[in-house]
């Protein structure tokens, strides 16, 4: 059985398919997360709402929280840190991450921003050793074989690698970046565009991530299925 975590980070609460203000991202991550249990019933599936409760922001006190080893952390700290320490507990008990993401000023919300800053935690997601040189960091999530899943939408259209804006998108860029310095690194991503047009390219753009959001459901949970099914794989015996 996988664990799926399923993160919104939209500040509208409801979703386009069925809300008439409702948010694309919302939609898309839904309809990725509906297919795979579609497809994997038996699997966990956990639900954070950061555009609707977004975790607090990193303060001073969480720093100096966060860089005093736990041995030493007064009582104040663990309560500072508690928020955090739940949010990457169930980070490390994921297997995929499906986070619907959109595009606001050309990067993730604030919301989502507070997420990955209380996530990045050193000694939890990423080693820090000043001996090691001039690269002290590590990432600890490496090799636990995690895949995250962005689902996003945009007001303008050409955000795409090679495309005529791509230079000013900063959503997908920098979510790789942060969860590629923790070690997760299987990325995969799709996009509803034309959102401030509201005609006829965003209906199209609409149909078009909604169906690749559900086809990417489905390789990802036959991926999963493989997986699974070669850890029970009898094995030849060597003579």
């Amino acid at each position: 059985m996988a664990t799926l975590l399923h993160i919104d980070a939209s500040a509208r609460p409801g979703r386009s398919d069925r809300d008439r203000y409702g948010a694309h991202t919302r939609r898309l991550s839904a309809k990725f997360v509906e297919r795979w249990a579609q497809i994997r019933p038996d699997d966990r599936i956990v639900y954070r709402d950061v555009g609707q409760e977004p975790p607090t922001p990193v303060s001073g006190r969480w720093i100096r929280a966060a860089f005093t080893p736990p041995e030493a952390r007064e009582p104040w700290m663990a309560e500072v840190l508690r928020e955090s320490d739940a949010l990457v507990d169930e980070l490390l008990a994921a297997d995929v991450i499906v986070a619907g993401v959109p595009m606001y000023n050309f990067g993730p919300p604030a919301q989502f921003k507070a997420y990955i800053d209380n996530i990045v935690r050193v000694g939890r997601t990423f080693g820090f050793d000043r001996t090691r040189g001039d690269v002290p960091y590590w990432p600890l999530l490496a090799g636990l074989d995690k895949r995250l899943v962005i689902l996003s939408a945009r007001g303008d259209f050409g955000y795409d690698p090679a495309q005529r804006i791509a230079h000013m998108n900063h959503v997908e860029p920098s979510i790789r970046t942060a969860f590629g310095y923790i070690g997760i690194t299987r990325v995969d991503s799709v996009a509803a565009e034309y959102d401030e047009f509201a005609d006829a390219r965003l209906q199209d753009s609409l149909r078009r991530a909604d169906a690749t959001a559900e086809a990417l459901a489905d390789r990802l949970a036959a991926e999963a299925a493989a997986g699974e099914a070669s850890l029970f794989r009898v094995r030849p015996k060597i003579a």
